[in-house]
């Protein structure tokens, strides 16, 4: 009977493990953007994570493609890799709030491995953007990941309605919403906000899934083995 307690107790150790390992397995399946604001208007740091490579080949080249909702982004240095800009030329030039007019964009910003970042290990790259004043506007951030040997652009944008996860590749998004009274308008510095974290999309709802069954594991874990502890005390 002790024995048959104890294999229990180790079977359940087991299996919450394994549980563990595919929560974490879907949170880090595509590249996902994370903001630290979502309020319309906002300065906002935006973290895409990149968690594995091209079937197996080391990553070469993040190259994050802007949505045309935003004119500039500022790329937070990783020493890891190095940085570029790419400019679009508009067709109308554009009025900022500030009453001055622009005539040219950031398009998209190309970070590239000084030494290939191999495949199961996963790096962060962050952008500084004042997000549009527009609430409910969803920014897609088109990303093409390249690798060693092939490449995977992370472009697919899900049918209205439909989850994240309906297509193979989607593009990093997230959602822009009400603009909050002092939330940062005036400046530069962002701060943590927890109705980001609520509209965070592109690991989105799974990344949010996995690591709540994370916790759960974890909790289950302790448990588990408090009760492999008693049971080989009493044996």
């Amino acid at each position: 009977m002790r024995f048959s307690r104890t294999l229990k107790s180790t079977a359940a150790i087991g299996a919450t493990a394994g549980l563990m390992m595919l929560g974490l397995g879907a949170a880090s399946a595509h590249v996902s953007a994370t903001p630290t604001e979502t309020g319309a208007g906002a300065y906002s740091l935006v973290t895409f994570s990149v968690g594995h490579g091209c079937d197996g080949s080391p990553t070469t080249a993040v190259t994050i493609t802007l949505p045309d909702e935003l004119n500039d982004a500022t790329p937070t240095v990783n020493p890891n890799w190095t940085i570029s800009k790419a400019t679009q030329k508009l067709d109308t030039p554009r009025t900022l709030a500030n009453g001055s007019k622009i005539s040219e964009r950031v398009s998209s910003i190309t970070y590239t491995a000084k030494t290939p970042l191999i495949d199961h290990e996963r790096d962060t790259f962050t952008l500084s953007v004042q997000l549009p004043e527009a609430a409910g506007t969803t920014l897609n951030f088109p990303t093409l990941q390249k690798c060693e040997v092939g490449q995977t652009d992370w472009k697919e944008i899900p049918a209205a309605g439909a989850d994240h996860d309906s297509v193979d590749a989607p593009a990093p998004s997230f959602v822009v919403t009400a603009a909050v009274a002092g939330d940062g308008h005036g400046g530069h510095d962002a701060t943590t906000s927890t109705e980001a974290a609520a509209h965070t999309t592109g690991d989105g709802g799974t990344a949010w899934a996995a690591w709540v069954g994370l916790g759960a594991g974890l909790a289950g874990l302790i448990l588990g083995g408090l009760a492999f502890l008693r049971t080989g005390r009493k044996a």
